[in-house]
C-alpha cells in the first residue's frame, strides 16, 4: 500500500453548484462542524458517488470554516480518480491511499474518524458470493482500522436492501420493521451483505467501545451518479443526454423516492457526529414517485415533452412493488429535513451530467475549459 503524490492546491474550486454547498455549510448543525474540527478522516469508497460528495462538503467547510482536516481517500486507482475528480484528489487536505478495502493491514496510521462508504455497484452478472464476501470483509477490515487507529468514531453506509422486500402492506418502511432479504435467493447478497455488517459494527462498538451509526441509504440522485448502473434515475437521464427515448423496463407502477445528493451529505454528517451510538437511521426520502412518473418527469426537464417508452402494460389488481423509506426517525431525533424538491434534483443532475459532457468533448477536440 503506498502514498501517491498530491499536486497541492491551495484553493479549492468545487466541482457542485456553489449553492449545494451552502446549504450543506448552513443547515448541518454547527455542533457537526465544531465536533469536525481538526479530525483526521479515513474514508472508504472516496471515489464514488457518496465518496465524492462528502469530500466536496469537507473540503469546502475546511475553507470556509477553518477546519484543519485531514482526509484520508482509499483508492484501488488512484490515478483515475486524479483524472475523474483533480480538484478534489489534488487538495491540500486529502491523502490519497492506493490499496483495497479488503486488505486494510499495512495502514497503520492515527484516525478520529472511519467513513465505510465503499458501496461498489452491483452489476446483474457480479457473482454472488464476491459480492457478498467483499461487503464483510470491507467491513471487517474497516472495523480492524478503526481499533488499530484509535478512532473514535465510525459510520457504515448500509442500504436499504437489508429490509428485503417491502410488504404490500407498507407505504413507508421504517427502522423498526424486522424483514429481511429472502435466504433463499441467491441474487440478494448485497442485502444480505449489509446486514452482516451492520451486526459485525455493532458488536464492535458493544465490544471496544467504538462510537458506530448506521446510515441505510435509499435511493439518491445528484451530480456523481452513475449514469451506466442499476439505477433508474441515471439510466432514465442518460437516455434523454444521448437523444433516445427514454426507455422504462417493466410496467413503471413501482415506487421509489428519491433524496438530493446535498441533502444527503447533510444527513450523513448529521448522522456521524449527533446519532446515537449502535442506531441506524434511514436516509432518503419519503416523497414516494411511481417510476413512469419519473421518467416522465425527465423526459420533460430534458425535452420539454413526453419521450417515454413503457415496456408492459399494468396488471389490473397486482400489488404496487415499493422502496419507500419512513425518515420519522431521523427526523425526530436529529432534526433532519429535506431541502431539495425533485425537479430540483433532477434539473441539478442533467445540468451537472451536460456540463460534463461538454468538459470531455472540449478535452478530447482540445478546446479550452473552465
Amino acid at each position: 500500500m503506498s502514498n501517491d503524490v498530491n499536486h497541492n492546491l491551495s484553493t479549492y474550486q468545487p466541482g457542485v453548484c456553489l449553492d449545494d454547498l451552502q446549504l450543506i455549510l448552513e443547515k448541518t448543525p454547527a455542533n457537526v462542524w465544531d465536533a469536525l474540527r481538526q479530525q483526521r478522516i479515513f474514508i472508504t469508497g472516496g471515489t464514488g458517488f457518496v465518496g465524492c460528495w462528502l469530500l466536496e462538503a469537507l473540503i469546502w467547510a475546511n475553507q470556509q470554516l477553518n477546519l484543519n482536516l485531514s482526509i484520508t481517500i482509499l483508492s484501488r486507482n488512484p490515478a483515475a480518480f486524479v483524472l475523474k475528480a483533480p480538484h478534489l484528489a489534488n487538495n491540500t487536505i486529502v491523502h490519497m491511499l492506493q490499496g483495497d478495502v479488503n486488505d486494510l493491514k499495512k495502514i497503520n496510521n492515527l484516525f478520529d474518524i472511519v467513513i465505510h462508504a465503499a458501496t461498489d455497484v452491483v452489476k446483474t452478472d457480479t457473482d454472488s458470493l464476491i459480492v457478498f464476501n467483499d461487503i464483510v470483509n470491507g467491513t471487517k477490515e474497516t472495523l480492524a482500522l478503526a481499533q488499530r487507529s484509535k478512532a473514535q468514531r465510525y459510520l457504515l453506509t448500509s442500504s436499504g436492501a437489508v429490509y428485503g422486500r417491502q410488504p404490500d402492506s407498507l407505504s413507508y418502511i421504517s427502522e423498526n420493521y424486522l424483514g429481511a432479504p429472502n435466504t433463499l435467493d441467491v441474487k440478494s447478497a448485497y442485502g444480505q451483505g449489509k446486514r452482516v455488517s451492520e451486526w459485525l459494527v455493532n458488536c464492535h462498538a458493544q465490544q471496544y467501545g467504538l462510537g458506530v451509526k448506521i446510515a441505510r441509504c435509499f435511493a439518491l440522485l445528484g451530480p456523481y451518479l452513475p449514469m451506466d448502473a442499476h439505477f433508474a434515475a441515471g439510466n432514465f437521464i442518460s437516455d434523454g443526454l444521448n437523444h433516445k427515448t427514454i426507455s422504462v423496463n417493466g410496467d413503471g407502477t413501482a415506487c421509489r423516492s428519491y433524496l438530493y445528493a446535498a441533502d444527503m451529505t447533510i444527513w450523513l454528517l448529521t448522522i456521524l457526529i449527533n446519532g446515537e451510538s449502535g442506531q441506524y437511521y434511514n436516509v432518503g426520502s419519503d416523497h414516494s414517485i411511481s417510476i413512469k412518473n419519473l421518467a416522465e418527469n425527465i423526459s420533460n426537464i430534458i425535452y420539454s415533452e413526453n419521450k417515454v417508452s413503457i415496456a408492459e402494460q399494468p396488471i389490473q389488481n397486482r400489488p404496487i412493488q415499493k422502496y419507500v423509506p419512513d425518515v420519522t426517525k431521523a427526523k425526530t431525533e436529529l432534526n433532519l429535513l429535506i431541502y431539495t424538491n425533485l425537479q430540483t434534483a433532477i434539473s441539478k443532475t442533467v445540468d451537472w451530467q451536460t456540463r460534463q459532457r461538454e468538459l470531455t468533448n472540449n478535452k478530447h477536440l482540445g478546446l479550452p475549459h473552465d
